[in-house]
């Protein structure tokens, strides 16, 4: 909030006294005005209504007084500005504009009631703020004390605010389980992090220290509570796992789409047109990033068409050599290279006779091949290599891909004709992080798929874990959650998975800076530091955090420094 100028603070009631008039005369005009004191062609003084209403009227000039020459400033000024370039010498200050016309004087009472008045507002400002927001909001001084508790804090914890405020806020809550104890050592903020500050509470915590001039003053905490998910989640992941063990024990779905896991509504959208799309014959192009499950549902439309009982041949373009691919797909006379089996070998498209081909990575296909793919969209037949007889073939194509063909179709890596042939119908698979809602159904899912493999008993999962999941963005989808949860089977011991199983990149405690020295060294010395003076200490601080391979806490220690410290300067020297 930006304060106001000197202009609209200053007292316009002044008038201009010359010096050699007596005291008493001054004061009988200050009564009324302000008055700026003039000797000659210089400013020696200001007299304020307030500083007449106690001096003692005598005969004595002006001149022959003692004054404190005021402070000249033009209108603009920014208060504020004013008061840290003057904090020291708040002397009365005269308002005169650049064509040395007086406008006004600010007396140093009309700067405290400004200040005063800002301060107030700023405070309302937060008071408001504080009531406004759905977190409950807790604000500690760097003793621990509690200085503001706002409503929902009050509702959530059952603490009014006049029993918590200026007490220890460890005489309500146990120091161990305060994340806001743990910012004030530490200097380091909480960002969306999974807290548990009471037994029966589960709550979503963001903090951060308050620094005033490099040294931690406080800590602001604002707590979301989500002790009803955690308590639903609980009582879904058991529903879910008594579903699955239901499943099992009944005889197996003949819904081909029945492998597609998800509830939620963008899942169902895709798969109720890929559903429709089954029985027709239309060329299918499936997009969608890498790891949704472009390949389950290039199976499901085949098994769900009237060639469910042909073969499903799949080809991954990205895989093949170049050399060997046009081989691969149309299959190669007896004898047509080096190497060649006497019979000569069917191609992918035979195999696939009255089924489905689907290829994956269709954006990977060399252009040369594109064409006479294009070909056999066309005209249903293609020769082998080496061959001179064409053969006709029945095959559906379903092709799939997670790149722009848009784009490189304009850049001529793809043809136009083959996009349009085989984008008869356009089927887009959601990633995962538009179907957060499916999480829980597809860890479930999982989990029982491993622990029967790993012969383990399942697992429940620490809400933690359901938090950083559900906040995670899954790059790699469906395929790297399957991993995660793979590893959390293999590795969990006990009945419950918590956060120590999680790979860094879900981690909670993950820091972000790299751990490995090289890395770390140039990051560093790549920034655009104030190093001045400073420049021993930061190589110091970069050599400390190499040397502990990232570690911050061993690093403070090494340095002779709290980690609170360590985090204070890590910031200041833009390393954070």
């Amino acid at each position: 909030m930006k304060s106001q100028t000197l202009s609209l603070l200053m007292d316009q009631n002044v008038s201009v006294i010359q010096a050699n008039q007596s005291l008493r005369e001054a004061l009988e005009k200050a009564i009324t005005h302000h008055l700026v004191i003039k000797a000659e062609t210089q400013l020696i003084g200001v007299l304020t209504i307030e500083q007449a209403g106690i001096l003692t009227p005598t005969n004595q000039l002006l001149n022959e007084l003692h004054w404190v020459p005021p402070l000249i400033i033009e209108p603009e000024m920014d208060t504020l500005v004013f008061c840290q370039e003057h904090l020291n010498d708040l002397r009365p200050v005269v308002i005169m504009s650049a064509n040395g016309e007086l406008l006004g004087v600010v007396t140093p009472s009309l700067l405290v009631k400004s200040l005063f008045g800002s301060w107030n507002t700023l405070n309302t400002f937060f008071n408001t703020l504080l009531d406004t927001v759905n977190e409950a909001v807790a604000v500690v001084t760097q003793e621990g004390i509690v200085s503001h508790w706002n409503s929902n804090a009050q509702t959530m914890y059952s603490i009014p605010e006049y029993s918590i405020i200026g007490k220890p806020i460890s005489d309500f809550f146990e120091p161990t389980a305060l994340a806001t104890l743990a910012i004030l050592d530490e200097g380091r903020p909480i960002r969306q992090a999974y807290h548990r500050p009471r037994p029966e509470t589960h709550v979503q915590i963001n903090a951060s220290p308050v620094i005033v001039e490099g040294k931690i003053v406080g800590a602001i905490s604002t707590e979301q509570d989500i002790t009803q998910v955690v308590r639903l989640n609980e009582e879904l992941s058991y529903a879910s796992s008594q579903l699955l063990d239901l499943k099992q024990k009944t005889a197996p779905s003949n819904d081909p789409f029945g492998r597609i896991i998800g509830k939620g509504p963008s899942i169902q959208h895709t798969i109720s047109i890929a559903r429709k799309v089954a029985n027709s014959e239309a060329t299918i192009l499936i997009t969608g990033e890498s790891g949704v499950g472009k390949e389950l549902f290039a199976q499901a439309i085949h098994k769900d068409s009237l060639r469910a009982s042909k073969p499903f041949i799949a080809v991954n373009c990205g895989a093949i050599p170049m050399a060997l691919f046009e081989s691969e797909l149309f299959g190669y006379r007896g004898g047509a290279f080096t190497g060649a089996e006497r019979k000569g070998k069917p191609g992918k498209l035979e195999l696939a006779n009255g089924g489905t081909l689907f290829l994956d990575e269709i954006g990977e296909l060399p252009t040369q091949l594109q064409v006479k793919l294009l070909r056999v969209l066309q005209d249903k037949c293609f020769y082998r290599v080496g061959g001179t007889e064409p053969l006709t073939v029945d095959t559906r194509i379903v092709a799939a891909t997670n790149r722009d063909l848009d784009k490189m179709i304009k850049s001529g890596e793809f043809r136009e004709d083959l996009y349009y042939r085989l984008n008869v119908i356009a089927l887009e698979i959601p990633p995962l992080r538009a179907r957060t809602e499916d999480i829980p159904d597809l860890i479930q899912t999982f989990l029982q798929e491993f622990t029967i493999k790993y012969n383990k008993p399942i697992p429940t999962l620490d809400p933690e874990i359901m938090l950083n999941f559900l906040r995670y963005d899954w790059p790699g989808n469906i395929r790297e959650l399957r991993n995660v949860i793979e590893r959390l089977a293999i590795l969990a011991e006990g009945t419950i998975l918590n956060a120590q199983y999680l790979p860094s990149n879900l981690s909670p405690y993950n820091t972000g800076i790299p751990s490995s020295p090289s890395p770390l060294t140039s990051q560093i010395m790549r920034r655009n530091l104030h190093t001045g003076e400073n420049s021993g200490e930061v190589k110091h601080i970069a050599f400390t955090l190499e040397k502990t391979n990232g570690n911050k806490t061993a690093a403070a220690k090494l340095l002779g420094i709290s980690r609170g410290t360590l985090y204070y300067k890590l910031k200041q020297y833009g390393l954070a």
